[in-house]
Protein backbone atom coordinates (compact mmCIF):
# COMPACT_ATOMS: atom_id res chain seq x y z
CA UNK A 1 0.00 0.00 0.00
CA UNK A 2 1.52 3.24 -0.89
CA UNK A 3 2.41 5.19 2.60
CA UNK A 4 0.06 7.27 4.50
CA UNK A 5 0.36 10.83 5.88
CA UNK A 6 -1.90 12.00 8.76
CA UNK A 7 -2.92 15.73 9.55
CA UNK A 8 -4.83 16.37 12.88
CA UNK A 9 -6.44 19.72 12.90
CA UNK A 10 -7.67 21.11 16.32
CA UNK A 11 -9.38 24.11 15.84
CA UNK A 12 -11.86 26.23 17.35
CA UNK A 13 -14.83 24.18 17.12
CA UNK A 14 -13.88 20.59 16.91
CA UNK A 15 -11.02 18.18 15.62
CA UNK A 16 -10.75 17.48 11.77
CA UNK A 17 -8.10 14.91 10.31
CA UNK A 18 -6.80 14.17 6.98
CA UNK A 19 -5.04 10.87 5.33
CA UNK A 20 -3.10 11.53 2.48
CA UNK A 21 -1.80 9.23 0.17
CA UNK A 22 2.64 10.17 -0.10
CA UNK A 23 1.83 11.62 -3.15
CA UNK A 24 -0.86 14.03 -1.82
CA UNK A 25 -3.93 12.77 -3.32
CA UNK A 26 -7.29 13.23 -0.19
CA UNK A 27 -7.46 9.37 1.15
CA UNK A 28 -10.13 9.95 3.58
CA UNK A 29 -11.35 12.54 6.68
CA UNK A 30 -12.60 12.38 9.88
CA UNK A 31 -14.40 15.24 11.99
CA UNK A 32 -15.12 15.21 15.89
CA UNK A 33 -16.69 18.43 16.63
CA UNK A 34 -16.74 19.51 20.70
CA UNK A 35 -19.91 20.49 20.34
CA UNK A 36 -21.32 16.83 19.70
CA UNK A 37 -18.79 15.66 23.11
CA UNK A 38 -20.64 18.02 25.31
CA UNK A 39 -17.59 18.64 27.01
CA UNK A 40 -15.50 22.08 27.67
CA UNK A 41 -13.65 23.17 24.06
CA UNK A 42 -11.26 24.43 26.15
CA UNK A 43 -9.95 21.47 28.28
CA UNK A 44 -7.32 19.51 26.71
CA UNK A 45 -8.53 16.15 27.69
CA UNK A 46 -11.74 17.42 25.11
CA UNK A 47 -9.59 18.12 22.21
CA UNK A 48 -8.01 14.80 23.23
CA UNK A 49 -10.99 12.79 23.75
CA UNK A 50 -11.55 14.61 20.28
CA UNK A 51 -8.28 13.49 18.31
CA UNK A 52 -9.27 9.87 19.18
CA UNK A 53 -13.00 9.98 17.93
CA UNK A 54 -11.55 11.22 14.71
CA UNK A 55 -9.01 8.36 14.67
CA UNK A 56 -11.70 5.37 15.55
CA UNK A 57 -13.37 7.07 12.63
CA UNK A 58 -10.56 6.91 10.09
CA UNK A 59 -9.79 3.55 10.94
CA UNK A 60 -13.43 2.24 10.21
CA UNK A 61 -12.79 2.73 6.86
CA UNK A 62 -9.17 2.98 6.10
CA UNK A 63 -5.98 0.90 6.57
CA UNK A 64 -3.87 2.71 8.82
CA UNK A 65 -1.00 0.19 8.52
CA UNK A 66 1.04 2.11 6.02
CA UNK A 67 1.08 5.41 8.15
CA UNK A 68 4.23 6.58 7.80
CA UNK A 69 3.63 10.23 9.11
CA UNK A 70 1.49 12.63 11.31
CA UNK A 71 1.44 16.14 12.43
CA UNK A 72 -0.73 18.30 14.57
CA UNK A 73 -1.60 21.73 13.78
CA UNK A 74 -3.80 23.86 16.76
CA UNK A 75 -5.05 27.84 17.16
CA UNK A 76 -2.20 30.19 17.63
CA UNK A 77 -1.28 31.51 20.96
CA UNK A 78 -3.07 28.46 22.90
CA UNK A 79 -0.78 27.25 26.03
CA UNK A 80 -1.06 24.55 28.21
CA UNK A 81 0.43 23.92 31.49
CA UNK A 82 1.69 20.64 32.05
CA UNK A 83 3.53 18.08 34.69
CA UNK A 84 6.14 15.81 34.67
CA UNK A 85 3.72 13.26 33.28
CA UNK A 86 2.16 15.75 30.56
CA UNK A 87 -1.00 16.03 32.57
CA UNK A 88 -2.40 19.37 32.18
CA UNK A 89 -2.17 21.69 35.03
CA UNK A 90 -5.05 23.34 35.58
CA UNK A 91 -6.93 24.80 32.87
CA UNK A 92 -5.53 25.98 29.46
CA UNK A 93 -5.41 29.35 28.36
CA UNK A 94 -6.94 29.84 24.48
CA UNK A 95 -5.88 31.89 22.17
CA UNK A 96 -8.74 34.66 22.56
CA UNK A 97 -8.60 35.12 25.94
CA UNK A 98 -7.15 37.93 26.67
CA UNK A 99 -4.60 38.36 29.58
CA UNK A 100 -5.67 40.62 32.74
CA UNK A 101 -2.79 40.39 34.80
CA UNK A 102 -1.84 44.45 34.12
CA UNK A 103 1.53 43.29 36.13
CA UNK A 104 2.43 40.25 33.67
CA UNK A 105 1.63 42.69 30.50
CA UNK A 106 3.77 45.62 32.08
CA UNK A 107 6.84 42.58 32.25
CA UNK A 108 6.37 42.09 28.93
CA UNK A 109 6.35 45.19 27.49
CA UNK A 110 9.10 46.31 29.19
CA UNK A 111 11.58 43.82 27.28
CA UNK A 112 9.84 43.08 23.69
CA UNK A 113 11.25 44.81 20.89
CA UNK A 114 8.44 46.79 19.28
CA UNK A 115 6.53 44.90 17.09
CA UNK A 116 7.04 41.73 18.56
CA UNK A 117 4.28 38.91 18.30
CA UNK A 118 4.71 38.33 22.07
CA UNK A 119 3.24 41.87 22.86
CA UNK A 120 -0.61 42.52 23.49
CA UNK A 121 -3.41 41.32 25.71
CA UNK A 122 -3.31 38.00 23.88
CA UNK A 123 0.54 37.16 23.99
CA UNK A 124 1.51 33.47 24.22
CA UNK A 125 4.38 34.97 26.35
CA UNK A 126 1.89 36.33 28.59
CA UNK A 127 0.03 33.15 29.21
CA UNK A 128 3.29 31.33 29.81
CA UNK A 129 4.09 33.95 32.76
CA UNK A 130 0.63 33.83 34.40
CA UNK A 131 0.42 29.68 34.28
CA UNK A 132 4.70 28.66 34.99
CA UNK A 133 4.31 29.07 38.37
CA UNK A 134 1.41 26.50 39.06
CA UNK A 135 2.46 23.80 41.30
CA UNK A 136 3.91 20.84 39.73
CA UNK A 137 4.19 22.55 36.49
CA UNK A 138 6.88 21.33 34.42
CA UNK A 139 6.58 22.36 31.22
CA UNK A 140 4.21 24.99 28.97
CA UNK A 141 3.32 23.93 25.53
CA UNK A 142 1.09 25.14 23.21
CA UNK A 143 -1.92 23.14 21.86
CA UNK A 144 -0.76 21.59 19.46
CA UNK A 145 2.67 20.09 21.12
CA UNK A 146 0.65 18.75 23.93
CA UNK A 147 -1.90 16.61 21.31
CA UNK A 148 1.51 15.54 19.21
CA UNK A 149 3.52 14.52 22.83
CA UNK A 150 0.07 12.76 23.64
CA UNK A 151 0.87 10.74 20.31
CA UNK A 152 4.38 10.67 21.00
CA UNK A 153 4.84 10.52 24.72
CA UNK A 154 7.31 13.17 24.29
CA UNK A 155 6.38 16.53 25.44
CA UNK A 156 9.64 18.78 25.11
CA UNK A 157 8.83 19.92 21.57
CA UNK A 158 7.09 22.75 19.89
CA UNK A 159 7.32 24.33 16.22
CA UNK A 160 8.77 27.99 15.36
CA UNK A 161 5.03 28.89 14.61
CA UNK A 162 3.34 27.92 17.41
CA UNK A 163 6.27 29.49 19.37
CA UNK A 164 6.23 32.72 17.66
CA UNK A 165 3.72 34.39 19.77
CA UNK A 166 5.50 33.31 22.84
CA UNK A 167 8.68 35.34 21.53
CA UNK A 168 10.52 32.59 19.46
CA UNK A 169 12.79 34.42 16.97
CA UNK A 170 12.82 32.49 14.09
CA UNK A 171 15.47 34.82 12.34
CA UNK A 172 18.30 33.49 14.65
CA UNK A 173 15.93 30.35 15.61
CA UNK A 174 16.19 30.70 18.95
CA UNK A 175 14.52 31.92 22.56
CA UNK A 176 15.72 35.05 22.40
CA UNK A 177 17.83 36.57 25.92
CA UNK A 178 15.01 39.17 26.93
CA UNK A 179 12.40 36.43 27.42
CA UNK A 180 14.13 35.21 30.66
CA UNK A 181 13.92 39.27 31.38
CA UNK A 182 10.42 38.77 31.47
CA UNK A 183 10.72 36.29 34.55
CA UNK A 184 10.15 33.56 32.45
CA UNK A 185 11.43 29.83 32.96
CA UNK A 186 13.26 28.77 30.24
CA UNK A 187 13.67 25.68 31.26
CA UNK A 188 10.21 25.22 30.80
CA UNK A 189 9.80 26.63 27.32
CA UNK A 190 9.82 23.53 25.32
CA UNK A 191 12.84 22.84 22.40
CA UNK A 192 11.34 24.85 19.42
CA UNK A 193 12.26 22.89 15.82
CA UNK A 194 11.54 23.97 12.28
CA UNK A 195 7.85 22.48 11.37
CA UNK A 196 7.63 19.23 9.88
CA UNK A 197 10.62 17.81 11.94
CA UNK A 198 10.48 14.42 13.59
CA UNK A 199 9.63 14.48 17.11
CA UNK A 200 9.89 10.64 17.26
CA UNK A 201 7.88 7.73 16.71
CA UNK A 202 4.18 7.26 18.36
CA UNK A 203 4.38 6.51 22.51
CA UNK A 204 2.14 4.59 23.85
CA UNK A 205 -1.00 6.53 23.80
CA UNK A 206 -0.48 7.00 19.74
CA UNK A 207 -0.58 2.85 19.17
CA UNK A 208 -3.43 2.33 21.82
CA UNK A 209 -5.61 4.55 19.14
CA UNK A 210 -4.43 2.00 16.55
CA UNK A 211 -1.30 3.42 15.09
CA UNK A 212 1.81 1.61 13.54
CA UNK A 213 4.58 1.46 15.85
CA UNK A 214 6.44 3.13 12.91
CA UNK A 215 4.73 6.00 12.44
CA UNK A 216 6.85 9.15 13.37
CA UNK A 217 5.09 11.99 14.60
CA UNK A 218 6.71 15.12 13.43
CA UNK A 219 6.38 18.84 14.83
CA UNK A 220 3.30 20.77 13.53
CA UNK A 221 2.09 24.33 13.10
CA UNK A 222 -0.82 26.72 13.66
CA UNK A 223 -3.99 26.63 12.27
CA UNK A 224 -3.37 29.72 10.06
CA UNK A 225 -0.39 28.17 8.73
CA UNK A 226 -1.88 24.95 7.97
CA UNK A 227 -4.65 26.91 5.92
CA UNK A 228 -2.55 28.43 3.75
CA UNK A 229 -0.42 25.07 3.30
CA UNK A 230 -3.63 23.16 2.06
CA UNK A 231 -4.49 25.26 -0.53
CA UNK A 232 -1.29 24.12 -2.78
CA UNK A 233 0.32 27.40 -2.71
CA UNK A 234 3.72 26.71 -2.77
CA UNK A 235 6.12 29.44 -4.76
CA UNK A 236 7.49 32.51 -3.90
CA UNK A 237 5.05 35.06 -4.77
CA UNK A 238 1.83 33.03 -4.19
CA UNK A 239 -0.66 34.93 -2.44
CA UNK A 240 -4.01 33.47 -0.25
CA UNK A 241 -6.70 35.59 0.52
CA UNK A 242 -9.03 34.76 3.06
CA UNK A 243 -12.60 36.59 2.63
CA UNK A 244 -13.66 35.77 5.66
CA UNK A 245 -15.56 37.81 8.52
CA UNK A 246 -12.14 39.89 7.67
CA UNK A 247 -10.09 40.15 5.23
CA UNK A 248 -6.52 38.11 6.14
CA UNK A 249 -3.60 38.64 3.47
CA UNK A 250 -0.80 35.78 3.26
CA UNK A 251 2.29 35.56 0.77
CA UNK A 252 4.71 33.46 0.57
CA UNK A 253 8.10 34.73 0.77
CA UNK A 254 11.91 33.88 0.28
CA UNK A 255 12.53 36.97 3.45
CA UNK A 256 10.70 37.68 6.42
CA UNK A 257 8.83 40.75 6.77
CA UNK A 258 8.21 42.24 10.16
CA UNK A 259 6.77 45.45 10.10
CA UNK A 260 4.74 46.67 13.55
CA UNK A 261 3.13 49.54 12.11
CA UNK A 262 1.01 47.77 9.83
CA UNK A 263 1.00 44.62 12.60
CA UNK A 264 2.58 42.83 9.84
CA UNK A 265 4.72 39.19 10.74
CA UNK A 266 5.96 36.48 8.95
CA UNK A 267 5.92 32.50 10.54
CA UNK A 268 8.90 30.58 9.11
CA UNK A 269 8.74 27.64 6.67
CA UNK A 270 11.85 26.18 6.30
CA UNK A 271 13.85 28.74 4.12
CA UNK A 272 10.69 30.24 2.89
CA UNK A 273 8.55 32.74 5.20
CA UNK A 274 4.74 33.28 5.20
CA UNK A 275 4.14 37.33 5.71
CA UNK A 276 0.95 38.04 6.37
CA UNK A 277 -1.72 41.13 7.66
CA UNK A 278 -5.14 41.42 8.04
CA UNK A 279 -7.90 44.33 7.28
CA UNK A 280 -10.55 45.23 9.55
CA UNK A 281 -13.01 45.21 6.45
CA UNK A 282 -14.31 41.63 5.15
CA UNK A 283 -17.87 39.44 5.71
CA UNK A 284 -18.58 41.36 9.15
CA UNK A 285 -18.69 44.14 7.55
CA UNK A 286 -20.80 43.11 4.80
CA UNK A 287 -23.27 42.15 7.07
CA UNK A 288 -23.67 45.01 9.18
CA UNK A 289 -24.15 46.88 5.73
CA UNK A 290 -26.63 44.17 4.29
CA UNK A 291 -28.67 43.03 7.54
CA UNK A 292 -31.21 40.18 6.63
CA UNK A 293 -30.48 40.86 2.80
CA UNK A 294 -30.68 38.09 0.14
CA UNK A 295 -27.08 38.71 -0.68
CA UNK A 296 -27.43 35.40 -3.19
CA UNK A 297 -29.99 37.25 -4.89
CA UNK A 298 -28.03 40.56 -4.85
CA UNK A 299 -24.80 38.66 -6.33
CA UNK A 300 -27.08 37.73 -9.44
CA UNK A 301 -27.62 41.07 -10.30
CA UNK A 302 -23.81 42.05 -9.86
CA UNK A 303 -22.26 43.88 -13.21
CA UNK A 304 -18.42 43.40 -12.26
CA UNK A 305 -17.87 43.95 -16.65
CA UNK A 306 -19.16 47.23 -15.34
CA UNK A 307 -17.99 48.79 -12.12
CA UNK A 308 -19.71 51.46 -10.17
CA UNK A 309 -16.71 54.04 -10.42
CA UNK A 310 -17.04 54.39 -6.75
CA UNK A 311 -14.33 54.39 -4.27
CA UNK A 312 -15.13 52.76 -1.11
CA UNK A 313 -13.50 51.69 2.06
CA UNK A 314 -15.55 49.15 3.70
CA UNK A 315 -15.24 49.38 7.53
CA UNK A 316 -18.20 49.11 10.62
CA UNK A 317 -16.16 51.45 12.68
CA UNK A 318 -13.64 53.96 12.31
CA UNK A 319 -9.49 52.85 12.27
CA UNK A 320 -7.60 50.49 10.27
CA UNK A 321 -3.85 48.93 10.45
CA UNK A 322 -3.50 47.00 7.69
CA UNK A 323 -3.10 47.92 4.36
CA UNK A 324 -3.59 51.32 5.88
CA UNK A 325 -2.42 52.47 8.86
CA UNK A 326 -4.70 54.89 10.54
CA UNK A 327 -6.59 54.65 13.64
CA UNK A 328 -8.68 57.00 13.09
CA UNK A 329 -9.68 55.91 9.43
CA UNK A 330 -13.46 56.64 8.75
CA UNK A 331 -15.76 54.23 6.60
CA UNK A 332 -15.80 55.57 3.21
CA UNK A 333 -19.54 54.30 2.06
CA UNK A 334 -20.71 57.89 0.44
CA UNK A 335 -22.92 58.46 -1.89
CA UNK A 336 -25.32 55.05 -1.54
CA UNK A 337 -27.01 54.12 -4.58
CA UNK A 338 -30.39 53.79 -3.98
CA UNK A 339 -30.27 50.53 -5.53
CA UNK A 340 -29.02 47.93 -3.27
CA UNK A 341 -27.24 45.69 -5.83
CA UNK A 342 -25.49 48.85 -7.30
CA UNK A 343 -24.19 49.42 -3.38
CA UNK A 344 -23.58 46.22 -2.77
CA UNK A 345 -21.30 45.82 -5.88
CA UNK A 346 -19.59 49.16 -4.81
CA UNK A 347 -18.97 48.13 -1.54
CA UNK A 348 -17.26 44.52 -3.01
CA UNK A 349 -15.25 46.90 -5.41
CA UNK A 350 -14.18 48.64 -2.80
CA UNK A 351 -12.68 45.40 -0.55
CA UNK A 352 -11.07 44.21 -3.47
CA UNK A 353 -9.08 47.54 -4.10
CA UNK A 354 -8.27 47.19 -0.16
CA UNK A 355 -6.63 43.42 -1.18
CA UNK A 356 -5.09 44.84 -3.99
CA UNK A 357 -3.49 47.68 -1.76
CA UNK A 358 -2.44 45.12 0.89
CA UNK A 359 -0.78 42.61 -1.60
CA UNK A 360 1.22 46.31 -3.02
CA UNK A 361 1.87 47.15 0.57
CA UNK A 362 3.44 43.82 1.13
CA UNK A 363 5.86 44.66 -2.05
CA UNK A 364 6.54 47.82 -0.67
CA UNK A 365 7.85 46.43 2.53
CA UNK A 366 10.16 44.35 1.28
CA UNK A 367 7.82 41.06 0.31
CA UNK A 368 7.97 39.23 -3.18
CA UNK A 369 5.57 40.34 -6.22
CA UNK A 370 2.24 39.07 -5.95
CA UNK A 371 2.23 35.72 -8.97
CA UNK A 372 -1.15 34.23 -8.34
CA UNK A 373 -3.88 34.16 -5.88
CA UNK A 374 -5.54 31.47 -3.67
CA UNK A 375 -8.96 32.01 -2.44
CA UNK A 376 -10.32 30.72 0.96
CA UNK A 377 -13.65 31.52 3.39
CA UNK A 378 -16.93 32.35 2.97
CA UNK A 379 -16.63 34.81 0.05
CA UNK A 380 -14.30 32.41 -2.07
CA UNK A 381 -17.46 30.67 -4.05
CA UNK A 382 -18.34 34.64 -5.49
CA UNK A 383 -17.69 34.09 -9.10
CA UNK A 384 -18.68 38.06 -10.06
CA UNK A 385 -16.38 39.54 -7.25
CA UNK A 386 -13.32 37.25 -8.25
CA UNK A 387 -13.86 38.94 -11.61
CA UNK A 388 -13.85 42.28 -10.05
CA UNK A 389 -10.31 41.34 -7.77
CA UNK A 390 -8.90 39.56 -10.81
CA UNK A 391 -9.18 42.58 -12.71
CA UNK A 392 -7.90 44.51 -9.67
CA UNK A 393 -4.64 42.48 -9.06
CA UNK A 394 -3.79 41.51 -12.42
CA UNK A 395 -2.57 37.63 -11.73
CA UNK A 396 -3.96 34.34 -12.43
CA UNK A 397 -6.33 33.46 -9.98
CA UNK A 398 -5.86 28.89 -8.82
CA UNK A 399 -8.22 26.53 -7.58
CA UNK A 400 -7.61 26.39 -3.57
CA UNK A 401 -6.82 22.54 -3.36
CA UNK A 402 -8.21 22.28 -0.09
CA UNK A 403 -9.52 25.05 2.86
CA UNK A 404 -9.21 22.13 5.43
CA UNK A 405 -6.20 23.04 8.05
CA UNK A 406 -6.08 19.44 8.27
CA UNK A 407 -5.16 18.22 4.84
CA UNK A 408 -2.58 21.48 4.94
CA UNK A 409 -1.22 19.90 8.24
CA UNK A 410 -0.47 16.72 6.37
CA UNK A 411 0.95 18.49 3.07
CA UNK A 412 3.61 20.31 5.51
CA UNK A 413 5.01 16.21 5.72
CA UNK A 414 4.90 15.34 1.80
CA UNK A 415 8.81 16.58 1.46
CA UNK A 416 9.51 14.97 4.91
CA UNK A 417 11.77 12.25 4.61
CA UNK A 418 10.96 9.63 7.30
CA UNK A 419 13.98 10.35 9.29
CA UNK A 420 14.29 10.06 12.90
CA UNK A 421 14.11 12.54 16.15
CA UNK A 422 16.78 14.67 17.06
Amino acid sequence: MTPRLLGIDVGTSGVRAALLAEGGDLVGTAAARFATIGEDPKAPQTWWRAVRLCLAELREGHDLSALRALAVDGTSGTVVAIDEAGEPVGPASMYDEPCTDDAVLARVTAEAPAGSPALGRTSGLARVLAMQDRAGVRRCLHQADWVAGRLSGRFDRSDENNALKTGYDPVARQWPAWIARTGAVLAKLPYVVEPGAAIGPVGEAGRALGLPPGTIVHAGTTDGCASFLATGADRVGDGVTALGSTLVIKLLSDAPVFEPAYGVYSHRLGDRWLVGGASNTGGRVIDSLFPGADLVALTARLRPEHPTGLDFYPLGRPGERFPVNDPGLEPRLAPRPADDALFFQAVLEGIAAIEALAYRRLAELGAPALLSVRSVGGGAGNEAWARMRQRRLGVPFEPALSQEACVGTARLLLSRPGDSAT
